[in-house]
């Protein structure tokens, strides 16, 4: 369910907006993206894990407050981020 090593630092690689970032929303959101999409993959196979669905409720929530913040500062950078990520709305 969770994310390998060498799979998150690909995403901070990936997602990071200079060298040695690893807090950017983007970032972040990349990771929790990661995550996200594990657990969905988990639930499909185990259907009544209520505990693990409470948490995917939570990064789903969290991801959701970091997208909205970065909407809120530059537009253009959420468009971007939200199309490279494969994300709706």
């Amino acid at each position: 369910m969770s994310i390998t090593a060498e799979r998150k630092q690909a995403l901070i690689q990936e997602y990071a907006t200079k060298a040695g970032d690893t807090g950017s929303p983007e970032v972040q959101v990349a990771i929790l993206t990661e995550r996200i999409s594990n657990l969905t993959d988990h639930f499909k196979s185990h259907a009544k894990d209520n505990h693990s669905r409470r948490g995917l409720l939570k990064l789903v929530s969290q991801r959701r407050q970091l997208l909205d913040y970065v909407k809120k500062n530059d537009d253009a950078r959420y468009r971007t981020l939200i199309e490279r990520l494969g994300i709706r709305r």
